[in-house]
């Protein structure tokens, strides 16, 4: 090894004044070539000399096993730990010994890897045969513990019933890094009951409580550590599913919802537990969804869109220097292996391996890959790995960026056996430019430019200073309108002199130097040049100083397109661009941006989007969801505008789409407020959070728009009394109170991305002036003694969106059994009247030219208020009246029940969508929601006979 760098001398004197402080009663006892090393170590890491100086006795530990043969000490960890937690008897106990165990082998395989040259791969043999050990036997004493308090679960015969645990990522491959994450799931063979307990427990709800108990174990920091930080997103339906499935829902789930990032997932899924028969079940069962019969090409495309997102994914969050991220970095070498294990796995068992070293092989003796290119990918992945590992153990942190501090790049040069940054620098850009050269072979690019002509006139125009009269002239000799070429010179002028007073840099100069003239060539062939490069100046007045960005766009003449094409179609879309250029990245692959997804799919893409932010950094977790929904946004605003969605669909996306964001709120508020303060006792055998939302007006109603905010109300389940089970615990409405807070913070902090929606509570009983939320009695007993006629109107647009299936049933019937109540029609009609005329007083915009198309008399919200006043009046004689909250589905249930006519209905419907889609229409463009007075006269009159005929008013 290169001898050792002063400046790392330095800092290994600097940790051993502190070690010698604390360890004055051992020195004596370790040798002075051990201590040369200790210092060495200390040198190298953080971790090895905070460790040592927190327990300096493990420095006999080294003294006295580093120079052992380690090859049987992965063997050894099991049975050892195994041994100490025997004689524990409480959970802190438990802890306490995990944790140490933990720190004492970390430590050893540290100082074998850093100083005795021990393999890369030695290391991930012990780290990951670590893990197992600790997972597995911190799960063994809790399911003894356990049962003994709740009894054993048990199959139909009586057999006690384990849960299995599925090691996935890293852990599965047993590659897991020095301070890796682990992502399990729990999963178990049958349904069944406990039996010897106090009283029958359902076996899931006891594999739930014990895999809480398991992912605490490990997952809580104390003055001792953290084992591992935990991530349970993988397991089926996410965090929106149970911690703990049966084998036969697992089963369902893969077979009706598996998507391709699963079974990528899948490949390295490994049963840590050996339950014999089970476990072999398990492993069977699975198989079949990773590794099909057939060959499967489509998967090539699917990894190429999974690596298109890691790469924007990189963009947003400006990542530099990322080992693994990166182009050719470790995730491009796995998905290399895994496209193989993918499309001819099912057929070529030899490739149903986990290992990527035994991956790499099996494809190169398949044929898929030639030797010398396998033992290349090979050779850069040893050497990227061995770099990963060595930047997490100089701190113990899950890190996979190259350090841009002296000390840590001077270790990892020195550790590496390079004689300086440069040296190892270069040879790791070697090693990634070969994976990189490879995946574009094998999975392609989706960046790659594509040759595009452009005109002379455009380029001189951009490279040239200008007056502007000169300008003007200019582009009135290419056949542009005198109003159109000053608006247009106006906004080129504005870009130069923005380019001018920014660091744009070099790269950034020979970007746009290629972007504009491109850009300018496009916008001549708009019927409005000057308003659209306008939009586009100021999105590339966002970019120019993020040559990423602009250098995206130079080499994707289609993500230009589409950019050019969006813009000129919606200002509102080009202010969401201008505003948040990561959506960039979304108009690279047309098909996704014009096809939106099916609606019943938002809450699992969600859950694939969020599972590339760590789940403890709720910083990240906030600002992915912002992203999340911008993306989503751009899509359906792009399949609107393409005409590929009509009006009511795009309503429908939005709706969805905010829905599945509330259901992630509420559980991730739910994951943080249960973490500090645990859950309702009497909720603790339960996956149910006792917690209800429900959406009232345009979310209610199926009929949101773009920058609609979301009306909602909270509520939770009557029956739950007493205090939370936590460290800190709290009383339950306290828990709840917060519990409400939490969500509406969630909503409402202001990220890179903005806020995430608007909410308002002012419907929730008694208004600004009521509880954040109510027991689900209360609610019932106020809609039914203290609300006022508003309130029943607003119930008819109101629907449960997120909550236990016991509180979806109970909503229900609050809801038609309030609205059935039988009303007096006359004074029901004199209050609707009177409400709609004060709205209109208030809220009435535009002069009298104009028409309003919500206020005006025919417009929306008489059509609204006409549905409403048929529910209140009519619903105790027509019960299918309460069963619809949008008005569409209304109007046409009073149909069927014999109030309505069909030719009534249709003018009503017609006029309703037709005055929707004037709205629509205007707000893409961002323009205010009136027409001239002469527009929709039918519609409008429909209406507003409609308005004569059942509320006997005239306007």
């Amino acid at each position: 090894m290169v001898e050792m760098p002063a400046l790392l001398s330095a800092e290994a004197d600097k940790h051993w004044i502190r070690f010698e402080e604390r360890a004055a009663e051992l020195l004596p006892r370790l040798s002075a070539g051990r201590c040369v090393q200790l210092k060495a170590l200390f040198a190298c890491s953080d971790f090895a000399a905070d460790s040592l100086c927190q327990q300096p006795e493990l420095a006999l530990t080294l003294e006295q096993e580093a120079d052992l043969n380690c090859s049987d000490r992965a063997g050894r960890y099991r049975p050892t730990l195994a041994g100490q937690l025997a004689g524990v008897t409480d959970e802190p106990g438990m802890m306490r010994t995990l944790r140490r165990f933990r720190r004492r082998e970390l430590l050893l395989i540290a100082w074998r890897e850093m100083l005795q040259g021990a393999e890369v791969e030695e290391s991930f043999v012990h780290i990951s045969a670590l893990a197992d050990a600790l997972i597995m036997e911190a799960y063994r004493w809790l399911y003894q513990r356990q049962c003994a308090e709740l009894g054993t679960p048990t199959d139909a015969e009586g057999k006690a019933v384990p849960m299995l645990i599925l090691g996935m990522g890293k852990l599965g491959g047993f590659e897991l890094n020095f301070s890796s994450d682990i992502d399990l799931i729990f999963t178990f063979p049958h349904n069944g009951v406990t039996r010897g307990g106090r009283k029958e427990l359902a076996n899931q709800q006891f594999f739930i409580r014990l895999g809480q108990k398991l992912v605490n174990a490990l997952n809580q920091t104390t003055v001792d550590g953290q084992v591992y930080r935990v991530d349970m997103r993988l397991r089926p339906f996410g965090e929106s599913g149970p911690l703990a499935v049966s084998f036969a829902a697992m089963e369902d789930y893969y077979q009706h919802h598996g998507r391709t990032w699963e079974r990528y997932a899948m490949v390295k899924a490994r049963v840590l537990n050996d339950e014999g028969e089970y476990s072999r079940e398990l492993k069977a069962m699975l198989k079949p969804f990773v590794f099909r019969r057939y060959i499967d090409f489509g998967v090539i495309d699917s990894l190429r869109q999974m690596k298109a997102m890691i790469a924007a994914e990189v963009r947003r969050k400006g990542l530099k220097d990322n080992i693994k991220l990166g182009a050719g970095g470790i995730r491009e070498v796995e998905f290399i292996a895994q496209v193989f294990q993918l499309i001819r796995g099912g057929r070529e068992p030899a490739l149903q391996v986990r290992h990527l070293p035994d991956a790499l092989s099996a494809t190169c003796e398949a044929g898929a890959l030639t030797a010398e290119v396998a033992a290349r990918l090979h050779q850069s992945y040893r050497f990227l790995r061995r770099v990963e590992n060595f930047l997490q153990a100089f701190a113990d942190q899950q890190t996979q960026t190259l350090p841009q501090d002296e000390l840590n790049r001077t270790r990892l040069s020195w550790l590496m056996g390079f004689a300086g940054w440069e040296d190892f620098y270069l040879a790791l850009s070697d090693a990634m430019a070969r994976v990189h050269e490879q995946f574009i072979g094998l999975i392609g690019d989706t960046t790659e430019a594509e040759e595009e002509g452009v005109a002379q006139i455009w380029i001189d125009i951009w490279q040239t200073e200008w007056e502007p009269d000169e300008l003007d002239s200019l582009l009135r000799e290419q056949g542009l309108e005198a109003d159109k070429a000053a608006r247009l010179a106006t906004a080129i002028l504005a870009l130069k002199e923005e380019c001018g007073r920014r660091p744009v840099g070099p790269q950034g100069r020979q970007a746009l130097e290629k972007l504009v003239p491109v850009l300018l060539d496009k916008v001549n062939q708009s019927a409005k040049p000057g308003i659209l490069f306008e939009r586009l100046r100021q999105l590339l007045s966002r970019i120019i100083t993020r040559s990423a960005y602009l250098q995206l766009l130079v080499e994707n003449t289609g993500a230009l397109t589409q950019l050019v094409r969006l813009c000129e179609a919606s200002s509102l879309v080009a202010e969401q661009l201008a505003r948040y250029p990561i959506l960039l990245d979304e108009l690279l692959v047309p098909q996704l941006l014009y096809n939106p997804m099916p609606l019943e799919a938002y809450k699992d893409e969600l859950r694939q989007f969020l599972l590339r932010v760590p789940e403890e950094d709720m910083e990240q977790q906030m600002e992915a969801l912002r992203q999340f929904k911008q993306i989503q946004l751009l899509r359906i605003a792009a399949a609107d505008i393409a005409g590929a969605l009509p009006l009511m669909k795009v309503s429908d996306h939005l709706t969805w789409l905010a829905e599945a964001i509330v259901e992630e709120v509420v559980n991730q508020a739910w994951a943080q407020l249960t973490a500090r303060h645990g859950v309702p006792e009497c909720l603790a055998d339960s996956s149910n959070k006792g917690f209800g939302v429900l959406a009232y007006g345009k979310l209610g109603g199926i009929e949101l728009a773009y920058s609609s905010d979301l009306d909602m109300v909270f509520v939770h389940d009557s029956a739950i009394k007493g205090q939370t089970n936590g460290a800190k615990p709290l009383d339950y409405r306290q828990f709840y109170l917060r519990l409400a807070q939490r969500i509406i913070h969630l909503f409402g902090t202001r990220t890179a991305s903005g806020i995430l929606y608007e909410v308002d509570m002012r419907l929730r009983p008694s208004g600004n002036s009521g509880l954040m939320v109510s027991p689900l009695d209360a609610y019932h007993g106020y809609l039914q003694q203290q609300a006022w006629t508003w309130e029943h109107q607003a119930l008819v647009r109101s629907r449960m969106i997120v909550g236990d299936q016991e509180l979806f049933e109970s909503f229900d019937g609050i809801r038609r059994q309030v609205l059935s109540q039988q009303r007096d029609k006359a004074a029901l009609a004199e209050e609707v009247v009177k409400m709609r005329e004060k709205m209109r007083s208030h809220l009435l915009k535009g002069t009298a030219e104009e028409f309003d198309l919500k206020q005006s008399a025919g417009g929306l919200a008489d059509i609204e208020f006409l549905t409403q006043y048929l529910v209140l009046a009519y619903s105790h004689q027509h019960p299918a009246l309460t069963r619809w909250s949008d008005n569409i589905r209304i109007l046409e249930a009073a149909v069927e029940v014999g109030l309505l006519t069909e030719e009534e209905a249709l003018r009503l419907k017609t006029a309703y969508c037709a005055i929707r889609d004037r709205g629509h229409r205007l707000s893409l463009s961002d323009l205010p929601g009136r027409v001239d007075n002469g527009e929709l006269q039918a519609e409008r009159q429909w209406v507003i006979d409609s308005w004569h005929e059942w509320l006997a008013v005239g306007d």
